[in-house]
């Protein structure tokens, strides 16, 4: 039994780095994209998500939808977790220097870890909070070599909705814990959702700007990867894996994320950028690492060894 949930909870963590693959990938897929304004492509890549989900629920007529007959805190916290993380961290990268919000925002991956200690059935081991301690290191080092946008007039605005942005990206991976029984399906409707409330926010502060031909497939990629099946994927791994191993291996996602950058030509290599590519690459083996010669002792350990 112990063994059978040990192989569940490794599972569904390696399906979480399937997310946080994608999430490396936003970056360059956002560069293509350059000209549409923000919440105008949140509601486009999300809208493309929701579409999809509808194809494939669908196929199965009315009865593929019953999993979204869920209590209203479960469509309030991936709201909350999806779209209110989105129009902050538009907020932060419009009102303070991108490479400061961007690293502030990567402070969740070490919340995550911090927070996971005190969800149901985790324990915190020193080697993953070591783990994440050097993912942010490295990711530091990369934010700088990225360099620095022109100082907004009112940066503390943008620097607090990044710091919100990494509370609440945390806070809703382990709040999500609580509905371990719940589908991932219903993130379709919540992409839905998200997209409703981003069309609000583009009416409201926003004018439209009719994607071409090129930036209409970086935005399929989009609502097909980055802003879809990566949060079907990260809310199993949230529900049925190791909170802080995910949290110690998304620092991966900056250096994925710069690496990809580097190879099209949308930014420049660097022989520094070995300092926190050996951070971030030895923060995730620690993190992942197992002890020798000990093995989970009680199901509170599972999610984690």
């Amino acid at each position: 039994m112990t063994t059978s949930r040990v192989r569940t909870a490794h599972a569904a963590t390696a399906v979480g780095v399937i997310a946080i693959f994608l999430w490396s990938c936003l970056a360059l897929l956002t560069t293509l994209t350059e000209g549409i304004p923000p919440f105008e492509l949140l509601t486009l890549s999300f809208g493309v998500a929701f579409a999809a989900s509808l194809m494939i629920l669908g196929r199965r007529g009315l009865s593929g939808f019953r999993s979204w007959r869920q209590p209203w805190a479960v469509w309030a916290t991936g709201f909350v977790g999806i779209f209110v993380y989105h129009a902050l961290y538009f907020f932060a990268l419009k009102s303070a220097p991108a490479a400061e919000a961007s690293l502030i925002n990567y402070l969740w991956p070490l919340l995550l870890v911090l927070l996971s200690a005190f969800a149901a059935g985790e324990k915190l081991h020193k080697r993953q909070v070591l783990g994440a301690v050097l993912g942010l290191a490295g990711t530091a080092f990369i934010m700088q070599q990225r360099g620095t946008e022109t100082s907004a007039a009112t940066p503390f605005a943008g620097y607090l909705a990044a710091f919100g942005c990494a509370v609440i990206w945390a806070g809703y991976s382990v709040f999500n814990r609580r509905f371990s029984e719940v589908p991932s399906s219903t993130i379709g409707g919540i992409c839905g959702m998200s997209a409703a409330a981003g069309l609000v926010c583009h009416w409201v502060l926003e004018t439209t700007i009719w994607p071409n031909a090129s930036q209409w497939t970086a935005i399929i990629v989009l609502g097909l990867g980055p802003a879809g099946l990566a949060f079907f994927a990260w809310d199993h791994a949230t529900k049925h894996g190791s909170l802080a191993t995910l949290g110690a291996l998304s620092y991966l996602a900056p250096l994925i994320s710069t690496v990809l950058l580097i190879l099209v030509g949308r930014s420049h290599a660097s022989p520094i950028l070995m300092i926190p590519a050996l951070l971030i690459i030895a923060g995730a083996v620690i993190a992942t690492s197992q002890p020798l010669g000990k093995a989970p002792a009680t199901p509170s350990m599972v999610s984690h060894d």
